[in-house]
């Protein structure tokens, strides 16, 4: 079976099993295990902000250092789907269907093929998360602590998100604030109520100013990236309340991406004191520091020499927020975002297996 009929039975595979956010990813890691023979596999446990138990696993074989390679294994809702998420279907153009099939259970089981076929005596690694599409803690957990990704000690992390395989060495993170605004509930036609939103207002008019103002004032721009702005986006949660009912809880979620360029101290300031203004309760929840490396630092010119493309930045985010802390990381991987957290997900076969020797000869370079 040559590399590409590989990727698509493992990827296929790996589509079919649940491992969206919410939901435990034992299943997924299992399967992955299994496909891991003659490593060294440590799985690495925790629960989540609602309970759910899940892993992470980091995988090595052969001596320390070389490059590791990153994937995650959880997904984004499936959200407006029509057909099964998870058919895992290979149609006759060799195009994977499902939800994961691009970002990323396509590009992770090209990260697993790639690391099996490295020849015995150079260093295999594979650090493989969850919860990327969430809050990152997978890959907190393997920086904080995998005792296998210390002794692997790689010289540098390929974090295989759906690039283009183009290397990008810098990106976004994230600063969440999750304001909450309190009611009282009661039939909205007796007048006895309190309807959370009418609080939370007088915050979402000063969020909407500072938006406005993140994208105009160019002070607060950072050229290296496209679009130059950092982005603020808003996102309501009634909780269930019907319309004939005075809100009780009100929550106001807010993802503020910014680059190793931008000062966030302004803007986490802004939004204190709007909240302490109009009375809500503020959550401030910080990821690792945008990663950000050199655009001649060795490992970038090396991805660059592999691909033959020169490195860019991206206003995304990913798990090398947090990975950085165990070596420098570059994003690169097969296939592309333009379908990724859409209803029609899908990942060509023909690239998830041309990538496979392009990140096996990074990891044995």
């Amino acid at each position: 079976m040559n590399d590409t009929d590989s990727v698509a039975r493992l990827a296929a595979a790996l589509v079919q099993i649940d491992s969206r956010s919410f939901q435990s990813n034992h299943l997924l890691a299992d399967r992955i295990v299994a496909e891991l023979q003659g490593f060294e596999v440590e799985r690495l446990g925790f629960a989540d902000a609602q309970g759910t138990e899940k892993c992470v696993l980091v995988a090595h074989r052969g001596p320390p250092g070389g490059v590791a390679l990153s994937g995650h294994m959880d997904t984004v809702p499936d959200t407006g789907w029509t057909e099964d998420p998870f058919s895992g279907r290979i149609d006759a153009d060799g195009v994977l269907h499902g939800l994961g099939a691009a970002d990323m259970k396509g590009p992770l089981a090209a990260c697993i093929v790639a690391a099996r076929g490295l020849p015995a005596g150079v260093p295999a690694t594979l650090l493989i998360t969850t919860d990327e599409e969430t809050t990152k803690q997978g890959a907190r957990l393997i920086a904080d602590r995998s005792a296998l990704a210390r002794r692997a000690a790689p010289r540098g992390i390929v974090v295989a998100e759906p690039t283009g395989m183009v290397p990008v060495r810098g990106h976004r993170s994230n600063i969440d604030f999750i304001a909450v605004a309190e009611g009282v509930q009661a039939h909205s036609s007796l007048g006895v109520g309190r309807n959370a939103n009418w609080a939370l207002i007088p915050f979402l008019v000063e969020m909407k100013a500072l938006a406005e103002r993140l994208r105009q004032d160019a002070s607060l721009h950072d050229a290296a990236y496209d679009p130059p702005f950092s982005d603020f986006n808003l996102v309501l949660d009634n909780h269930g309340a019907a319309v004939n009912v005075t809100v009780p809880r009100a929550t106001a979620r807010i993802k503020f991406r910014y680059s190793r360029g931008i000062d966030p101290s302004g803007t986490v300031a802004a939004v204190q004191a709007a909240a302490a203004r109009a009375g809500v309760g503020l959550t401030v929840l910080r990821q690792g520091l945008p990663p950000e490396a050199a655009a001649d630092h060795p490992f970038v010119r090396a991805c660059e020499a592999a691909t033959g493309r020169p490195a860019e930045t991206r206003p995304f985010g990913t798990d090398a927020s947090e990975l950085q802390e165990v070596a420098p990381c570059v994003i690169l991987g097969p296939e592309v975002m333009d379908t990724a957290h859409s209803p029609r997900e899908q990942a060509r076969v023909a690239l998830l297996g041309a990538a496979v020797p392009v990140l096996r000869g990074l990891m044995g370079g």
